[in-house]
């Protein structure tokens, strides 16, 4: 008789349980929620791993939570994959009708989450066929000038380079960012940051009218070494996302000697600036 009521208490609180709300910290948790936790001193601590942690999840399921500590920030688990919680302000100056970053692209994960290949090695870089970045000359304080420089394969990978909201522009768009600024003569000026400060002397036609707040962050890949870095305080190089043939992708680059922006195509495998709009 005492086993019959052990199992039947068993029983009840088992039906109880799996039909009750739950509240922690309260004792009239929200009807529309079925765990309610309710806390003035303290938050709710989700798993924290790695990304190779997280991706080592067996089946994770839809809607599935967890706190990245590789790009530090929460992430929850979409049907398309993991997609990053973390809100981050991007400044943005409007130019005719168009919203362009006001800096350069700084991003080490893809939109999903996946980290991107951080490569220094010159021999590495140059026989690279999928997306990278790196600082230019390897070194991290340029990263906090002119931020980072990617290759067009980082550009076009299909987990998108540009954060939630933004894009990288197309052709079509750098052209009427161009004509807004009264044509590629003058454009250039308009968009490079003023003075001789980042920029070499004599910094041709620069006002930075436009707020574009172009800086010449240099390249990676020179012709016949494309693991090498040059060009910086003299250049500013800006991928497209429109691809020109198998090996090359459409760029803009403006130069410290000269008021023009240029249009042109090279190959993926050099390492750009990437500036986005929205």
């Amino acid at each position: 008789m005492k086993m019959q009521s052990l199992l039947l208490s068993i029983l009840v609180l088992v039906i109880f349980t799996a039909n009750a709300q739950i509240g922690i910290g309260t004792s009239t948790p929200d009807a529309s929620a079925k765990l309610d936790i309710t806390s003035t001193t303290q938050g709710l601590l989700p798993p924290r791993m790695t990304t190779t942690q997280r991706d080592a999840i067996a089946s994770p399921a839809e809607g599935l939570v967890i706190y990245n500590t590789t790009t530090k920030g929460l992430e929850f688990k979409s049907s398309t994959g993991w997609v990053s919680l973390t809100a981050v302000n991007y400044p943005s100056v409007l130019i005719g009708e168009q919203y362009w970053m006001e800096k350069n692209l700084e991003v080490t994960t893809y939109r999903n989450g996946d980290p991107i290949p951080y490569v220094t090695d010159a021999t590495a870089w140059a026989a690279l066929t999928t997306g990278a970045w790196c600082y230019y000359n390897n070194d991290p304080a340029n990263g906090s000038l002119y931020g980072k420089l990617y290759n067009w394969y980082a550009v076009n990978d299909s987990r998108g380079l540009a954060p939630t909201g933004w894009h990288i522009p197309n052709d079509d768009e750098w052209t009427m960012l161009s004509y807004t600024l009264g044509g590629d003569a003058v454009a250039g000026g308009k968009m490079k940051v003023a003075g001789t400060t980042r920029w070499d002397f004599p910094n041709t036609g620069a006002d930075n009218s436009s707020g574009f707040s172009g800086l010449p962050g240099g390249v990676r890949g020179t012709y016949g070494n494309y693991g090498a870095f040059d060009y910086v305080g003299t250049d500013g190089y800006w991928w497209s996302s429109t691809e020109v043939g198998t090996e090359v992708a459409g760029y803009r680059f403006v130069n410290f000697g000269m008021s023009i922006v240029i249009w042109n195509n090279d190959y993926k495998a050099r390492g750009f600036s990437v500036r986005c709009m929205r």
